[in-house]
């Protein structure tokens, strides 16, 4: 258990290491040769150039200019100066909100931290239960939490108050933040210019048909129901096999142009070669340029033949497709509505815009998605029962007399005062962060498995995972394997009737735990994040090994994006733990406080010069972010409630337990109020833009704008048979059908499409 001294010299090292991450981010983002690392998003945008096209051979590599270097940390201010509208503009609402979560955290903790502190510490400070009590193991720290108190005191009516006075303060801030989002979600919308997915949505489950292929099926459906507004459709190919082809065949060009590259250097020297085997390691010794050049016209080959017989192939056309309308207005009456009585088919939502849709998913049955899911989730659910061993493992080593039982001989060692203070404040913090590394993977791979058919579904289902995860093991368990091991011999010599009130003394403690932990994430981690290491090697690499133009250049860079699958859920984390920790271990929220203004402005710098967001969602996560706080709140009032209980305050149950009800109430009412502004479109707005736009651009060619917007990536400047518009001034009053029946189809009574005459 963590005491005041290895507090202050886990504050020192994650404090030396996050200033040691600035400077060495201050000095490398000054260097000419790492501009595209440090500004790639303003290269993306074209409106930056290169430092190292002109000046001296010295100049292209090494910043001369002392000034810059005194000026090392002006990058803080000016991650700061630009107003949100222009961010906005700049980055997309995505962005924005994003950083507004950090914000939303400084306000609610900033007022809270300075009553806390004010109030709650002398109260639990002025005590000596601990010290009195012989059935808790504490250190000095653990005397400014609420255990300091004893039981049934009349000075636990502040925290009482406090309790009530910090819940109404969050859902204060909560419902103004919802607010604002909403409004800005729409104002967004409205003000957005004109893109394919504000006129286009996702058919799914089309019901097959006798006489129709699915392209036709989808046409002859929509020209029935939509007889004014469908313009144009799009099927969905499996393409995976071609996809793989085509990311095999830009694998092998890379390959050639390093060998390229590395001759031409040197044209004197013998050819390279490489070996044919694995990871070019094992195989045949062969001419390396001639080998990969053979192989590219071979993945030519086998590209074009699938690509033919993708395109000519039925059972390659899955029972799905991208419509588009002539009309935003069209568009969210199909998106927002049921189109067929019998409600598993003809299954419509809003289309992901182009660049957000992951193509993978789309060839996967909508049938199988029930199945998967179910799969996923007992997958889920062992993954977090079996990763309690490496949470209980961490909460051993914060306890020295553990450490020492397991390995007598390093007693000497760890009982010296320096060693024992980065043990107890150091170390279990970053075995924590450690075994969280590979997880926002796997719970990615997982949200895969599922099935959305969209980048940003993904990173919302993956996050909310993430949440979960995080809530059960790293909260949940983190207190419970650390009451259970710091209090094990108690345990044993309890009556079990003791037990509750053990871990009801013993749980405010674990406070000390979690600032560890935020110190080695919340500080060191964020200023790591800055650094972009990873991204910076990369780079280099590829810049030595792989370019040869600017625009090779060019892709060599990796802006990065938010990551919002592993960030927004780290964030929640640190909400859940000032809001529980408010009342009961208040030393705790300083930490928070500095986590959350640090990270507001290195990811505002982030997001203004680096990352480029592979799609714009407008804030459409918030609710997300809303419930979870809303989670949070819940589980800390509940958790003072189960506390309070075993303090023996008086009627504490019955003062307290309106404040999940309230909350939750208050979490209906957002819910009612904003929700709808984040998960459907106002026709009001949609024929707003419509009637503008026909009034600016009367002569606008919106299917020349929209046949090539959801075909396949690997498809684009291929042979694909796009379906053909139906002519606004067409006078038949029939729709083109191939079928050899209109009555009597067993498909036509099963799936009841509707007359075949336009009304």
């Amino acid at each position: 258990m963590a005491n005041l001294t290895a507090i202050l010299t886990s504050a020192a090292i994650n404090l030396l290491t996050a200033f040691g991450f600035l400077v060495a981010f201050a000095l490398l983002r000054l260097q000419p040769f790492n501009d595209r690392v440090y500004f790639p998003k303003w290269y993306l945008k074209g409106i930056r150039g290169s430092p190292t096209s002109s000046g001296t051979v010295v100049q292209k590599f090494v910043n001369l200019d002392i000034m810059t270097y005194v000026k090392f940390l002006n990058w803080m201010p000016a991650a700061l100066r630009m107003p949100e509208p222009e961010l906005i503009e700049h980055a997309g609402l995505d962005s924005a909100a994003y950083i507004r979560i950090y914000l939303l955290g400084l306000k609610i903790f900033f007022p809270i931290t300075i009553v806390s502190l004010a109030v709650l510490v002398p109260v639990n400070y002025t005590n000596d239960e601990l010290e009195r009590s012989k059935e808790v193991y504490f250190s000095d720290i653990d005397k400014l939490s609420i255990s300091n108190v004893p039981n049934a005191s009349l000075k636990f009516i502040a925290h009482l108050i406090l309790s009530y006075l910090f819940t109404f303060w969050t859902c204060f801030v909560l419902y103004f933040e919802y607010k604002r989002m909403a409004t800005k979600r729409l104002q967004f919308l409205a003000s957005q210019s004109r893109r394919a997915d504000q006129f286009s949505v996702l058919v799914r489950n089309v019901p097959p048909d006798p006489d129709e292929s699915v392209s036709e099926h989808v046409e002859h459906f929509f020209c029935v129901n939509h007889p004014d507004h469908y313009l144009t459709h799009q099927v969905v190919y499996n393409a995976n096999k071609l996809a793989r082809l085509v990311a095999k065949k830009k694998s092998l060009k890379n390959r050639l142009v390093y060998y390229q590259n590395k001759y031409e250097r040197h044209p004197k020297r013998l050819t390279p070669t490489t070996k044919t085997g694995l990871l070019g390691l094992l195989g045949d010794k062969v001419d390396a340029i001639n080998y990969y050049k053979t192989e590219i016209e071979k993945l030519n080959e086998e590209e074009k033949k699938e690509r033919e017989r993708v395109a000519s192939d039925p059972a390659a056309i899955m029972p799905a497709a991208f419509v588009s309308f002539k009309s935003r207005w069209g568009a969210a009456v199909c998106a927002q509505t049921q189109q067929s009585s019998n409600a598993t088919i003809w299954l419509t939502e809003w289309a992901p815009e182009p660049r957000d849709v992951y193509w993978r998913n789309l060839a996967i049955p909508y049938v199988e998605l029930n199945v998967r899911k179910l799969f996923m989730a007992v997958a889920f659910f062992l993954l977090i029962f079996f990763f309690m061993i490496p949470i209980a493992f961490v909460q051993s080593l914060a306890n020295i007399e553990k450490i020492e039982k397991a390995l007598p001989f390093l007693k000497p060692i760890i009982e010296m005062d320096k060693v024992k203070s980065v043990i107890e404040g150091f170390l279990p913090g970053i075995a924590l962060k450690i075994f969280l590394v590979l997880l926002p993977m796997i719970l990615m791979f997982m949200s895969k498995i599922e099935g959305y058919t969209s980048l940003s579904s993904l990173e919302r289902r993956s996050a909310a995972k993430y949440h979960l995860f995080i809530l059960l093991n790293v909260f949940l368990g983190s207190i419970l394997a650390g009451t259970a091991l710091e209090q094990l011999d108690k345990f044993t010599h309890q009556a079990s009737s003791e037990y509750l009130e053990t871990i009801g003394r013993a749980m405010p403690m674990k406070g000390t735990f979690f600032i560890t932990y935020i110190m080695v994430d919340g500080w060191s981690g964020i200023a790591l994040e800055i650094i972009r290491l990873p991204a910076l090697v990369l780079y280099h690499l590829k810049n030595t090994f792989l370019v040869k133009t600017e625009q090779d250049r060019e892709e060599a860079m990796d802006p990065g994006s938010l990551n919002f699958a592993t960030n927004e859920p780290r964030i929640q984390l640190y909400l859940l733990l000032g809001l529980v920790y408010s009342v009961v271990t208040p030393i705790l929220l300083p930490f928070i406080l500095i986590f959350f203004a640090f990270a507001y402005v290195v990811f505002r710098h982030q997001i203004i010069n680096v990352y480029n967001q592979k799609y714009e969602s407008g804030a459409a996560f918030w609710p997300y972010v809303h419930m979870r706080v809303i989670i949070g709140l819940i589980i800390s009032q509940l958790l003072v409630i189960g506390l309070f209980r075993t303090l023996e305050v008086r009627h504490s149950t019955y003062i307290l337990i309106a404040q999940p009800v309230l909350t939750f109430w208050f979490h209906r009412v957002c819910k009612g109020r904003f929700e709808p502004a984040f998960v459907t479109f106002p026709l009001q707005d949609a024929m707003v833009k419509d009637t503008v736009e026909k009034a600016t651009e009367p002569n606008l060619n919106l299917m020349a704008y929209l046949k090539d917007a959801y075909v396949h990536p690997d498809f684009k400047g291929g042979e694909l048979n796009k379906p053909e518009a139906i002519d606004e001034e067409e006078s038949s009053p029939l729709v083109p059908t191939k079928r050899t029946s209109q009555m009597g189809s067993k498909h036509e009574s099963e799936n009841s499409e509707g007359p075949f005459l336009r009304s």
